[in-house]
């Protein structure tokens, strides 16, 4: 769809048509099964009234709207660089500041890694486990999987919900592997602390008693490995790498001796902690920043507030 230039200029349709306000009414006019498959056609998109004030005026709040959209992506970044720094593959595997073998990261999975630990693959020491809801599901609420903080309690409140029949969902226990299998490449996967069920297209696995089930949660969301399912996911879009349950088995795994798996994984909970609440807090504020964005230009396209 293209703008008419005499009445609207693409600047401020790309944060007229973001704003929170359009996405509320794009979504009352749509039609759909669940929220992240609504479907707006173009018929009923095009009665969606439209707020056209004066070109300058679009040109000015447009001009303000990429200041704030400029201080978001900042905050973008921060989060990404403390993303990065929550779990320092070096760190998993004992690596000094100085030692050469940091630089490994890019390479096999195993390079770099202490002569005295083990190797294994992951078809080895993790069964996928196959328990479903049925009709007698384990108390629990629904689970996600973050990218950011491994499996939750699904809060969501605009996004996919769980259907009336659960029944086929994916129970999960505590110290199993859930893992989304389209999003490994993105760190979708961890190790649940909780009782709940998942979407029936994520898998659970359980762990061998060989491994500590916290040091799985780090080493399998460490850029290293996040790096590999990158490569050795099918797909055609970066953010649709499926990873088969062939090519899971089949990845090679750091065998630690427990006790420097134990350790490891108490030293990256620190950090994670301490990372996690920088992270809210950022998330805290770039929310702020977002709804401050869109009722700027509620405020203005409604005539209650004038742009400088």
């Amino acid at each position: 769809m293209t703008p008419r230039p005499e009445l609207l200029l693409p600047e401020y349709g790309h944060h007229l048509f973001r704003s929170i306000a359009f996405q509320d009414e794009f979504f009352r006019w749509g039609t759909g099964i669940v929220d992240d498959l609504w479907s707006t056609n173009f018929t009923r998109m095009s009665r969606i009234r439209v707020p056209l004030p004066p070109l300058d005026v679009q040109r000015r709040l447009a001009a303000l709207l990429d200041e704030v959209d400029a201080m978001v992506a900042k905050l973008d970044q921060l989060t990404d660089a403390l993303r990065a720094r929550a779990i320092d593959t070096a760190a998993l595997f004992g690596l000094s500041e100085d030692d050469p073998r940091r630089g490994a990261d890019a390479q096999s999975p195993l390079s770099g890694i202490p002569e005295h630990w083990e190797r294994t693959k992951f078809g080895y020491d993790f069964t996928e486990s196959i328990e479903r809801n049925g009709d007698d599901p384990p108390p629990g609420p629904l689970l996600s999987i973050s990218e950011y903080r491994g499996v939750e309690v699904n809060t969501r409140t605009d996004g996919q919900q769980a259907s009336l029949d659960v029944s086929k969902y994916r129970v999960v226990r505590p110290e199993q592997l859930a893992a989304n299998m389209m999003w490994l490449n993105h760190g979708g996967l961890g190790v649940s602390s909780l009782t709940g069920y998942i979407s029936p297209d994520y898998k659970a696995f359980w762990i061998s008693p060989r491994f500590h089930p916290r040091y799985v949660h780090h080493l399998l969301r460490s850029p290293r490995y996040v790096d590999y399912f990158g490569a050795i996911g099918t797909g055609v879009r970066p953010n649709a790498q499926r990873v088969t349950k062939i090519a899971l088995d089949m990845m090679p795994l750091p065998l630690p001796p427990m006790d420097e798996q134990k350790r490891i994984a108490d030293d990256l909970d620190q950090v994670t902690v301490r990372i996690d609440g920088m992270l809210a807090k950022i998330a805290s504020l770039r929310k702020l920043l977002v709804e401050h964005s869109s009722t700027l230009l509620l405020d203005v396209v409604t005539g209650r507030k004038e742009v400088a």
